[in-house]
């Protein structure tokens, strides 16, 4: 079946960097739209980073500057490589993927269809 695992997510004093990964089987990061999204307890989810099939890539503003999303298409493997974090961006991180579209359409999270099961990023002060 179609699976999405996020791995990287820890614990972090601001400031400091993680990277996170989500290894995709059955779905290919090379032909589809990814992204990364992050949620709060009592919050909807809400848009971090995308990267299309031609290496396209856009940013939410709170990502813009410090964090990028990259991938590995003979890994099949995505990335967001997060650096000087902030509390605030202390969350459970999911990667996703819009397989209906090669070129990202938006940051929605409606337009992704397929979720990783995520990964919690806590940034201490």
């Amino acid at each position: 079946q179609v699976q999405m695992v996020e791995s990287g997510g820890g614990s972090v004093q601001a400031g400091g960097s993680l990277r996170l990964s989500c290894t995709a089987s059955l779905l290919s990061v090379s032909d589809n739209c990814m992204g990364w999204f992050r949620q709060v307890p009592g919050k909807g989810r809400e848009e971090v980073a995308s990267i299309g099939g031609g290496g396209e890539t856009t940013y939410a503003n709170s990502a813009k500057g410090r964090f990028t999303i990259s991938k590995d298409n003979a890994k099949n493997t995505l990335y967001l490589e997060m650096n000087s974090l902030k509390p605030e961006d202390t969350a459970v991180y999911y990667c996703a993927a819009d397989v209906r579209r090669s070129r990202c359409r938006s940051l929605r999270p409606s337009d992704f269809g397929v979720w990783g099961q995520g990964t919690q990023v806590t940034v201490s002060s």
